[in-house]
This record gives C-alpha cells, sequence and structure tokens, in this order.
C-alpha cells in the first residue's frame, strides 16, 4: 500500500544513541510536533516502541519505528535514506490491546491496557495459586505455579516464548494462555483461546500467596482478581517495511534456532 502523508515528528528514547539518531533525522528531514503529526517515527528499542503506541493509541497516527536499541523485534532497520518513500510504501498493522481489569487486597480497582501481554507473577517464596475462568466457566479449579500470562499474537514471540509458549501469526484471531513453571497440574503446558473470549482469574489463598498483575509496563501489587479480554474499541497502528514485515518476523521466529 502506498499512503501519502504531509507531516513527520521524532521521537527518540533517552539513549545516547536514539538521541545522536534523531538530531540526524532531523536535520535532513524536519520535525513537527507530535499531536500535529500523521506519522511518528520511534528511535529507540522494543520497550520505547511499546511506550510509543500507548501514547498514540486511538489517535489515528501512524507509528513508524526504526531500531536504536538492542534487540529492536519491534522495529524497522535503522537508516537515513529514503525515510518519506519507506514510509509511504510500509505495511501497516491495526493492534487491539488486551485490557486488564484488578481489583486489589485493598479493594481497590485498576484498569490498565498490554500490547503484548497481561502477566500474574507471585510475589513472594511462596507459588502462586490461581483459579482459571473462562466466559464464564471454571476451567482450571486450581493452578498452582511461579505466574500465568496472557499474551497477544503481537506479544507471543516476547515473554511468552521464554515461558515456552506458543508463537502466535499476527493474524491470528488466537490468544496464548501460558503458565510460568507450573508446578499442579505439572503437565499442563498452556491453551490457545479464540480473541473474543474473557479471561477471569482468582487468587486463591492471596494473604499467604501474593501475586502481582502486569499488563506491559504497567504493574498491580497484591492483586486478588484479574478480569482481562481484548479491547475493540482500541487501536494502535504500526509500521514495518514490506521486506520485513512484522508478520514475517513473527514466522521466522517459528523456524529459528
Amino acid at each position: 500500500m502506498v499512503r501519502s502523508f504531509d507531516s513527520v515528528a521524532f521521537l527518540a528514547s533517552p539513549t545516547a544513541e536514539a538521541q545522536s539518531a534523531a538530531e540526524e533525522l532531523i536535520a535532513l528531514h524536519g520535525n513537527c510536533d507530535p499531536a500535529d503529526a500523521d506519522v511518528i517515527v520511534a528511535l529507540g528499542g522494543d520497550g520505547f516502541m511499546l511506550q510509543t503506541l500507548h501514547r498514540t493509541m486511538n489517535s489515528g497516527k501512524l507509528v513508524y519505528g526504526m531500531n536504536r536499541g538492542s534487540v529492536g523485534f519491534l522495529m524497522n532497520r535503522y537508516s537515513t535514506e529514503r525515510l518519506r518513500e519507506r514510509i509511504e510504501a510500509a505495511d501497516e498493522n491495526a493492534l487491539h490491546p488486551l485490557e486488564m481489569q484488578t481489583t486489589d487486597a485493598d479493594g481497590n480497582r485498576f484498569n490498565a491496557l498490554a500490547i503484548n501481554e497481561v502477566s500474574l507473577l507471585r510475589q513472594s517464596y511462596q507459588a502462586a495459586k490461581l483459579q482459571v475462568v473462562i466466559d464464564g466457566q471454571v476451567r482450571l479449579e486450581e493452578l498452582i505455579c511461579d505466574g500465568l500470562l496472557l499474551s497477544t499474537p503481537a506479544g507471543s514471540t516476547a515473554y511468552n516464548l521464554s515461558a515456552h509458549g506458543p508463537i502466535l501469526p499476527l493474524e491470528a484471531p488466537l490468544l496464548a494462555l501460558t503458565p510460568v513453571s507450573p508446578f499442579r497440574p505439572r503437565r499442563w503446558r498452556g491453551a490457545l483461546l479464540p480473541n473474543r473470549v474473557t479471561v477471569e482469574i482468582a487468587i486463591l489463598e492471596p494473604e499467604k500467596r501474593p501475586v502481582n498483575a502486569v499488563a506491559d509496563h504497567v504493574e498491580v501489587k497484591s492483586v486478588v482478581s484479574v478480569r482481562i479480554a481484548e479491547s475493540e474499541n482500541t487501536t494502535a497502528r504500526i509500521l514495518s517495511d514490506p521486506d520485513y514485515s512484522w508478520s514475517d518476523r513473527i514466522l521466522s521466529e517459528q523456524f529459528s534456532n
């Protein structure tokens, strides 16, 4: 798809490498206020890209990342050449994040969005004890584990993969429910769920076995219940080079060593 745009804003992480890249690109292409830009170019690593996508949700703005970090899985290759042409020809993916709703031990309620995953993690030396409910039906009466995460396709190659969860193609209408070091049932390795379901997790024995819940970079401590569902009304828009598309990167991970 060839797109036209009038204005670009450059955002950079605080690292010296990203700041230097921003200065170089601004000297070549100019800069505008992110609020007025059609396209935002994010310079940094994957963490900075996630922050930028959160910042631009439902704004209609396109985000084109270039790697000035370490891994850069979400980013395109860095180059100062032909930037406008690359953006015009880039593939677009619309991402619907997960919405996490939590209640903590004091009865406080918190909402947060996750592009990659929502994870529940034990807070102490005691393993977490969880009950898992899918669309109102109890699927696991009791799961004893170090943690549990629900991942989007976009996040399936991140923490989910490190926890031995499945890689999901970006276009798949699925979510991966993956345990972290399950103890009972020991052989349960998780489940693939339709992306339209609602997942509710109750923390059993929360005083003895405290659990934290994390949506991307937002953490809520000592939760007693967590509700997760895909947010149909929230969208982040990301661009990737056609010869290095996000879909291809995720697919390639399934055949890597």
